[in-house]
């Protein structure tokens, strides 16, 4: 394991402070009453036991040696670490159960929350060991193969600068050839530098992706490199044996069309308080083969591969998926279930948009009779340097204040630092009482005049505004050079007015900090404890 000397500094936020996630997820952390019927159990430590019984008592031993199989067959071309081999082993037995996080196998990574993803569900199976003793717990990533969304996972950034794969892409991104990508380790020999930390990351990048003949063996190899030795093991469920499992969820899809029935309810139901975020089709199902992955829509008694030749009767259902199981591919709606039915999993760890679409699909759960999953939101992190966290402190500026849009952050700091109250709200305040006084005189002599009251309220109201906004304006142009260190220091916290974790690739941080920024995030980040993390190493 690695060593470092130097203990990181945290502090944290609840999410609802951040102002970056939703109504829905705020309520799910508060635990909001209307938001219950949505999931099973809330992710507290001591729910898990009953979590552990229902998915013990679901899950076939059939199934787990059909999973273990699968697993060293794909590990193959692997140098796996003894913790993960250990691990996928370990999955033969009736006391092992799996936390799962999922994510797109996007280019180097992606963006830094791939890694706060994959440490989450690293640690949370760590913290259920120590609660567990008699069971196992083992983290797992579910790389997104299935996936054709290549736009989506082509490039990161590193520096301000978007680091593109540029080619012509058809099919399950998991299968896409590696050519090209030459052309960016190109890119990255000059970005990256001639440090210690830069050989490695460009050795990283050249091994797992002009060393792997496709996109799914590039990203596990890359994955694997970094996470082995905390036991990750890591799932392609593009794989023939394990959609096997799968098929009579499938034909069921196929036939009784359950999902589209079931998610639509619940819809209705969830649409009445929080955004919708995906819409059910009649058939959630791909069809997928070489360089092809197009819907499969039931049309005229005839289920039809769209803009294929391709198409079959109900009654040549049952030969098809028993000669080809792998050619069907869930969508968003089904991938869930598919998850949950190959893997003794407890937990499924995401995004606030994933957890967004995972509410919506309890009731289809219950439809298909699979345990629902505990889920998780996964840890936030903001890092920042020490000379980062000085500059913030000699400018007096809070975690709280930094996390502000830019306007709104630039106008209160302004109004902290003038040496002038440019906050009118004790004005607006005392007007608006002299207006209603007016009001009533009014009522009590000529009502007509009422309409007139009103428009002079507004009028006069809208000047002070005006005004305010006017001597706002003045200090920032007076107090300019403050307003550009502050401004400097959150566009290098937060680039292009985002979240860090959602834009920055962690190679920045890994050319700082070599292979103790893992171990940093792993000693740091934790869980359940449902807060935004502000880690200063």
């Amino acid at each position: 394991m690695f060593k470092y000397f130097f203990v990181a500094k945290t502090s944290t936020l609840q999410f609802s402070e951040t102002g970056y996630f939703s109504t829905l997820v705020e309520d799910y952390l508060i635990e909001k009453p209307d938001l219950r019927e949505f999931y099973n159990r809330f992710p507290k430590i001591d729910n898990f036991k009953a979590q552990i019984v229902e998915k013990q008592n679901a899950f076939k031993k059939d199934s787990r040696t059909v999973l273990v199989n699968a697993l060293k067959a794909q590990y193959e071309t692997v140098e796996a670490s003894d913790n993960s081999l250990k691990n996928i082993d370990l999955l033969n037995e009736e006391t092992t159960f799996t936390i799962t996080t999922g994510h797109q196998l996007n280019l180097f990574t992606g963006p830094l929350y791939f890694l706060y993803k994959i440490v989450s569900a690293i640690n949370l199976s760590k913290e259920l060991k120590q609660k567990y003793s008699d069971y196992d717990f083992v983290p797992v990533y579910w790389m997104a193969t299935e996936d054709h969304d290549f736009d989506e996972i082509n490039y990161f950034n590193f520096k301000g600068k978007k680091i593109q794969w540029n080619r012509n892409a058809q099919g399950a991104v998991g299968e896409l050839s590696t050519e090209g990508l030459e052309e960016v380790l190109e890119v990255l020999d000059s970005e990256f530098g001639n440090s210690k930390n830069s050989m490695f990351l460009k050795e990283l990048f050249n091994n797992a992706y002009l060393e792997h003949d496709n996109l799914a063996n590039a990203t596990r190899y890359l994955a694997n490199e970094l996470f082995k030795e905390y036991g990750l093991v890591i799932v392609d469920a593009n794989d023939k044996a394990l959609k096997a499992l799968f098929t009579p969820y499938v034909e069921k899809e196929l036939v009784s069309q359950t999902s589209f029935t079931e998610v639509t309810n619940t819809n209705i139901e969830l649409s009445r308080d929080y955004k919708i975020q995906v819409n059910p089709r009649e058939v959630n199902l791909f069809y997928i083969s070489e360089n092809l992955r197009e819907r499969i829509v039931f049309e005229e008694g005839i289920y039809k591969v769209l803009n294929t030749d391709i198409f079959w009767s109900l009654s040549e259902l049952p030969k098809v998926l028993l000669e080809h199981p792998e050619r069907f591919s869930p969508n968003v709606i089904l991938r869930p279930l598919y998850q949950e039915v190959i893997l003794p999993n407890l937990c499924y760890i995401g995004g606030g948009g994933e957890l967004a679409y995972w509410f919506q699909l309890k009731n289809m759960f219950s439809e298909f009779e699979v345990p629902f999953p505990i889920l998780l939101l996964r840890n936030s992190v903001l890092i920042q340097t020490e000379s980062q966290a000085k500059k913030l402190k000699n400018l007096n500026i809070s975690k709280e204040d930094i996390f502000l849009k830019r306007d709104t952050f630039i106008n209160k700091k302004v109004r902290e630092i003038s040496n002038i109250n440019i906050d009118f709200s004790e004005q607006k305040k005392h007007l608006k009482q002299q207006f209603e006084d007016l009001q009533k005189f009014a009522e009590q002599t000529d009502k007509s005049f009422i309409g007139a009251v009103e428009a002079q309220e507004k009028k006069q109201l809208k000047g002070l505004e005006n005004l305010e906004k006017r001597l706002l304006k003045a200090q920032k142009k007076k107090l300019s050079d403050q307003v550009l260190r502050m401004t400097d220091i959150q566009n290098q916290l937060f680039p292009n007015g985002s979240l860090q974790e959602r834009n920055t690739n962690f190679s920045e941080f890994y050319l700082e900090y070599g292979d103790t920024l893992i171990p940093y995030l792993v000693d740091n980040l934790k869980p359940l404890e449902g807060e935004f993390l502000v880690l200063t190493i």
